[in-house]
């Protein structure tokens, strides 16, 4: 199993944290950045009015403010500006509008749609010509600014995007440390049965000196390798198993011989199985810790009586597993939280069972595990689902 150690965890949050500093540094440098280039146009507007003004003043100017001003009106070339007079008239004469289309300036009823909506956004600069004469300068956003009204959406959906990733990521980040903790717990298990089960293979061996055709002797080699295969079941978590081209059949065949033989006489137990081979990767230790697992909590949940089935089917190309028990069945709550670890509705146990059978399936023999059907006093379905080829 690979460890991963304190600075790696290290390395892990520290790119998150510049990443996040990343995202939230853009998004206010880019809020700021189009205040910014609002307040800019609205300055521009200020000096063309000025300006406009300037002009309708004096009709007489010296050629240093003549240059100034058509300086100033010829950079104008991105807002959109329109003069009306003191009754809100448009003047469309040359120089009284600008960066506004013809098709429209010719147009009065658009003209005025257009003025009506420039109004609606920034209030227009007064020009007073006379006593009597008043203009108003209209003007909105140009293009640019325009097409960056929309950013902020954008920006929104984006800093949205990163929150749920950044859920995930967290969520990511505690399944792995519970992955290596778990496999961390499996494997010393492990370790700590191997001690124990190599000093009762010595005493079997004596035992089957002095009897050699005892029963009880027999018995208690069946149990022993029952014992080696559970520390080897638990060794393999948090390795990568081998898998090979096994017939099922013979998998799920061996796990009923065994389980029929120690679960309740009151279970009536059967399995059904095509009349054909059916041969799939799988790692067959695995795959039948999978099984007992999903047995006795069948068991229990029919409370030692009842009926359990386990049938083996092909289906769209699918090997299906079903596991049909007419336990107590469970409620909506109890089987979306079934297969999350520490979860259990019995009062012993640790809840990691079919937890662990989750992953053993869906990380190592890439298929899937669910509940295909439970109701409360009706029993359960479990189905396990693997690729066939």
């Amino acid at each position: 199993m690979r460890k991963q150690n304190f600075f790696s965890k290290i390395n892990i949050w520290v790119v998150y944290g510049l990443f996040s500093a990343i995202v939230f540094g853009v998004a206010i440098y880019s809020v700021a950045l189009i205040n910014e280039l609002r307040q800019r146009e609205a300055n521009r507007i200020s000096v063309f009015a000025q300006a406009m003004k300037i002009q309708q003043a004096n009709q007489t100017l010296d050629s240093d403010t003549q240059n100034l001003l058509f300086t100033i009106f010829k950079e104008n070339d991105r807002l959109p500006i329109v003069v009306v007079d003191q009754n809100r008239k448009a003047i469309v004469d040359e120089g009284f509008y600008r960066n506004i289309p013809e098709e429209i300036v010719k147009d009065p009823q658009k003209l005025s749609l257009l003025i009506a909506d420039m109004g609606s956004r920034y209030k227009p600069f007064e020009l007073e010509i006379s006593e009597r004469q008043k203009q108003y300068v209209y003007y909105d956003n140009s293009k640019l600014l325009n097409n960056l009204r929309y950013f902020p959406y954008l920006l929104g959906f984006f800093i949205l995007g990163y929150i749920f990733f950044s859920l995930w990521f967290l969520r990511t980040i505690k399944k792995t440390d519970e992955g290596y903790v778990w496999a961390g717990l499996a494997k010393e298990t492990a370790h700590q049965i191997g001690t124990p089960l190599s000093s009762m293979i010595g005493w079997i061996e004596i035992l089957r000196m002095e009897n050699e055709n005892s029963e009880g002797v027999k018995e208690i080699e069946k149990d022993i390798n029952r014992l080696k295969t559970i520390s080897e079941r638990f060794s393999k978590i948090g390795s990568v198993p081998e898998l090979n081209d096994l017939n099922v059949n013979e998998t799920l065949q061996q796990n009923y011989d065994y389980l029929k033989s120690r679960i309740s006489k009151k279970v009536k137990f059967m399995l059904v199985l095509p009349n054909h081979e059916i041969l799939i990767p799988h790692n067959r230790i695995l795959l039948s810790w999978v099984i007992e697992n999903i047995v006795k909590n069948a068991v229990d949940a029919m409370k030692g009586e009842g009926r359990l089935e386990i049938e083996l089917y092909e289906k769209n190309k699918n090997v299906l597993i079903d596991f049909k028990d007419s336990g107590s069945g469970m409620t909506n709550s109890q089987a979306r939280n079934a297969f999350k670890a520490g979860y259990s509705t019995k009062k012993r146990g640790w809840g990691l069972g079919l937890s662990l059978a989750k992953r053993v399936i869906k990380e190592y023999h890439r298929g899937d595990i669910r509940i295909a059907h439970t109701a409360v006093g009706e029993g359960s379905t479990f189905r396990i689902m693997m690729r066939n080829g």
